[in-house]
Parts: structure tokens; C-alpha cells; sequence
């Protein structure tokens, strides 16, 4: 989760100028740009804009959430309760393994329009350094 919101963080700092990632599509790292990705940088930048305070907002209500006073009928059901809490336990696995991956590549995806912001900036920088003869 770290990692995101580093990502995120530096994506906002370094892109001062998104309007230079119109028409531009994202590369895998050595293959060519993929035929159905229609998505130019701009929109992923936007959409990555936008993702990031849903998952503070997540986060934040998952944290703000206290523990209720359910085992007040602890020996009622033991044995369905450890059958329950061993579902429980594989159902939450599932969606943290679901959400790492998510983080994961959202994270990929931020680093990614980064790295390819701070290249165009380059190209610009060479472009203007040299003479128009």
C-alpha cells in the first residue's frame, strides 16, 4: 500500500504538465504498444487521479471501524463459530490477495507514466537546446 501511494505521490509531484501525455499510449517494456489499448496516458493519468481517494477513503473507513460486541455468545455455537471464522479467515485471504494485486499493478501502471512524463520532458529539453538553423 506504501508503494501506491509513493507512486501516486511522485506521479503528482513530477506531472506538471499532463496535457503532454494526450496521444500518447503506454509501452510494455520491450514490446510494442498493444493493439486494443485505446487509453492514451492522459486518460490513464486522469483515471489514476481519480482511483487515489477512493483507496484513502478505503482505507480510512476500514480503519476507523471498531470491533462490535460480538462475543458476548461465545459458548452458544463453538463449533460452527471456528467453522465460520475458518471461512471468514479464506474469504478475507481472497480479497487482501485480490486487493495486493490491484495496488500492484495500479502502482506498475503510476511508475510507468512517470518515467514516460520525465522522457518526453527530455525529448523537449534536447528539442529546444539545440539550433534551428
Amino acid at each position: 500500500m506504501e508503494q501506491y501511494f509513493s507512486a501516486t505521490q511522485k506521479m503528482e509531484q513530477e506531472v506538471m504538465f499532463p496535457s503532454l501525455l494526450r496521444g500518447v499510449f503506454p509501452q510494455q517494456e520491450g514490446a510494442a504498444p498493444a493493439a486494443e489499448s485505446r487509453t492514451d496516458l492522459y486518460e490513464r493519468y486522469q483515471l489514476l487521479k481519480a482511483i487515489k481517494p477512493m483507496v484513502e477513503k478505503g482505507l480510512a473507513s476500514v480503519e476507523d471501524q471498531s470491533p462490535t460486541g460480538a462475543d458476548s455468545d461465545v459458548d452458544a455455537s463453538s463449533d460452527s463459530s471456528e467453522a465460520a471464522d475458518a471461512q471468514l479467515e479464506e474469504r478475507l485471504s481472497h480479497h487482501l490477495t485480490g486487493l495486493q494485486q490491484v495496488l500492484t499493478h495500479l502502482t506498475r501502471d503510476t511508475n510507468a507514466l512517470t518515467r514516460r512524463y520525465s522522457q518526453i520532458l527530455e525529448q523537449i529539453n534536447l528539442s529546444e537546446g539545440q539550433p534551428s538553423w
